[in-house]
């Protein structure tokens, strides 16, 4: 089989590619990794820690080839595979736990959130584990994440991945939510797929809205104060659009274990780049 060679003494062709980020999150990431190399002893690197965070947030922002960003830049595909899951792990650490982050917003005066879920595509496993990642409802194999936002529609939390043929209101509830929101003094607006989770229903944290059934349908009060929920609930799809904008999420290609780590850092990263 032939086999196309670079002739002698070229070089490779390097174009630009704008990365619509601040400078700030460009900043945070590259002081975020000075600490870390000061704090292993690391003196030296290919590449300075500034060159290193812009790469990396280049990968996670375009999720280019990690070969063709290697032959930009002097180094090899290997590398930038390295740099990306070290920043990517500094900044999952920084992500709030479920706890803090509900603390935070009490603090800051506020009295609900809003929780929703989401599917993150993967690719299809071999075998019969596939039916593990496969989602019925959106007919394609992915990892499920519930996220809360506050009122604004900014991220606060994500929760760990879960196989893609859960349900939303199962994840919830292995996560506790309910009992964590009643501890903080919050509630939560969730959609009617979340119906139930509230295990006191006399006393509800979690706002979900009325189900028409086969036996009871809504009454016109009850249309009226759905439609209220699904306008007060709107700015939850502002925060899950904000994070999938890292195009690194279009197709996943690590195990839950790693998604979660990603997931996590892309929050952090998102919450520095977009406020509402």
């Amino acid at each position: 089989m032939k086999t196309t060679q670079p002739a002698e003494g070229t070089t490779p062709l390097v174009y630009q590619c704008a990365l619509p980020l601040s400078r700030q999150t460009l900043t945070y990431v590259a002081d975020l990794l000075r600490g870390h190399l000061k704090k292993i002893g690391s003196r030296w690197r290919k590449l300075p820690p500034g060159k290193i965070a812009l790469i990396v947030l280049a990968t996670l922002r375009h999720d280019h080839r990690l070969a063709d960003l290697a032959g930009g830049n002097g180094v090899s595909a290997s590398t930038i595979h390295r740099w990306t899951w070290e920043v990517t792990g500094l900044l999952a650490a920084r992500a709030p736990r479920l706890d803090r982050a509900l603390a935070a917003v009490t603090r800051q005066g506020g009295e609900v959130v809003l929780l929703d879920g989401t599917l993150i595509p993967t690719r299809r496993r071999t075998g019969t584990a596939n039916r593990r990642n496969y989602n019925g409802k959106h007919k394609k194999h992915g990892l499920l994440f519930l996220a809360l936002t506050d009122e604004n529609g900014n991220l606060i939390w994500i929760s760990p991945a879960r196989r893609g043929a859960a349900s939303e209101i199962t994840a919830a509830r292995q996560d506790h939510l309910a009992g964590r929101l009643r501890t903080a003094g919050l509630g939560a607006l969730a959609d009617l797929g979340f119906t139930g989770l509230d295990p006191d229903p006399d006393d509800p944290v979690i706002i979900t809205g009325w189900k028409s059934t086969r036996t009871s349908k809504t009454t016109p009060a009850q249309r009226h104060a759905n439609q209220a929920l699904s306008a007060a609930r709107a700015p939850v799809e502002h925060g899950f659009s904000d994070l999938k904008n890292w195009r690194i999420l279009t197709r996943l290609r690590v195990s839950p274990g790693k998604a979660t780590i990603m997931l996590r850092a892309l929050l952090v990263l998102t919450r520095q780049h977009t406020t509402r």
